[in-house]
């Protein structure tokens, strides 16, 4: 499976900081974003330590025996230890947290974990689909009908989350196998692009860019022309 990749990100147009963190694997074998929380340096701090823990446990076990689901499991739990010391050691960032989001290709097999509100969608043909599942007040109210999609946009809760790495009450991560296949586009970003951007602005930008690259920047500046009030991060894979 050949993959092309590209990623970006953003402080947009009213934060003075970037509390979002992404990598790639240089060899597209796995792919993170995370958008921390927690006030302007705890939220830098905890992005950036579940971006480099889940990185630094992939590489560490990349060849070992587990299976895949394991393997993303054991990340984020290590990622979420990693912020829990961290907030005992620095009281002053006990109340940080951060979403992550990560797309593994092991032995050519996809699979998604997340926890938060940042998001893997797939793009196939001009049909673009969220795979992960917002964590979040305003997610659960839509499940079981208490407020509408519309509603949800512009609801004052639409930031609370349920979920979250940074939580010594962390229960549960979602972790499945992906459905792709050649000539479509993952999409992994952080809610200051969702924030801003519909669903159908989205998949135009993706379907409408072949280079990558381009794709990514047009993404994040139509998000700052909507008003860029969060920071946006984007990480785009193509299956080719």
């Amino acid at each position: 499976m050949k993959l092309n990749f590209t990623g970006l990100s953003d402080p947009g147009l009213v934060r003075s900081n970037n509390q979002d963190h992404y990598y790639i694997d240089p060899e597209g074998r796995f792919f993170i974003v995370a958008d921390g929380m927690g006030g302007h340096a705890g939220g830098e701090e905890a992005s950036r330590i579940a971006t480099k823990e889940i990185q630094e446990y992939l590489l560490a076990n990349w060849n070992a025996s587990e299976s895949p689901e394991k393997l993303l499991e054991q990340a984020l739990w290590q990622a979420n230890e990693a912020i829990l010391q961290d907030q005992q050691s620095h009281p002053e960032r006990a109340d940080m947290g951060t979403t992550a989001v990560v797309v593994i290709f092991y032995h050519d097999a996809p699979w998604c974990a997340h926890v938060g509100d940042s998001r893997l969608y797939r793009l196939r043909k001009s049909q673009l689909e969220q795979i992960t599942e917002d964590h979040t007040w305003v997610a659960r109210a839509i499940k079981v009908g208490d407020i509408t999609a519309e509603e949800a946009r512009i609801h004052p809760f639409r930031h609370v989350l349920s979920r979250c790495l940074g939580r010594d009450d962390l229960s549960q991560l979602d972790i499945h196998q992906l459905d792709v296949t050649i000539g479509d586009r993952l999409l992994l970003c952080s809610d200051g692009l969702t924030e801003e951007l519909i669903d159908e602005k989205i998949a135009a930008c993706l379907y409408d860019t072949p280079i990558l690259d381009t794709a990514a920047k047009s993404l994040v500046e139509a998000a700052k022309e909507q008003g860029g009030h969060d920071n946006i991060t984007v990480v785009i894979v193509a299956i080719e």
